[in-house]
């Protein structure tokens, strides 16, 4: 089982991607904007994020910029799940630090493979 951190200010997408998460057995955990994901992460750990962009405070690109540059949570996969379709912005959060680009509104089946493929399961 792991640790999934959810990084997303709708509270509709966190039911959604937390009763994914929890049905492939895995713990989810919240937060609600990009500041407050990257205390989550640096506090708990987690082995995987999703990590939406359009969000206060400070957005999922500059959010995984500070977590994947970050010694103590560089090695957490995140994953970007967001309404941003370019491919300029797909670019743009890869080279921010992000494995994995999914973008809204996703499958079951497309957050599934994405979680199991960034954790190996």
């Amino acid at each position: 089982m792991a640790r999934i951190l959810i990084v997303d200010d709708s509270p509709s997408q966190l039911v959604s991607m937390k009763r994914i998460v929890e049905k492939l057995g895995h713990e989810a955990i919240t937060a609600e904007d990009g500041a407050s994901g990257v205390e989550v992460a640096k506090a708990q750990k987690p082995d995987l994020i999703l990590m939406d962009v359009v969000m206060p405070n400070l957005n999922g690109f500059q959010a995984t910029r500070a977590i994947s540059k970050d010694p103590e949570t560089g090695h957490i996969p995140i994953i970007l799940v967001t309404t941003k379709d370019q491919e300029t912005d797909k670019v743009w959060g890869m080279r921010q630090g992000a494995k994995a680009y999914i973008t809204k509104p996703f499958t079951d089946a497309q957050l599934t493979e994405a979680i199991q493929s960034a954790i190996g399961g």
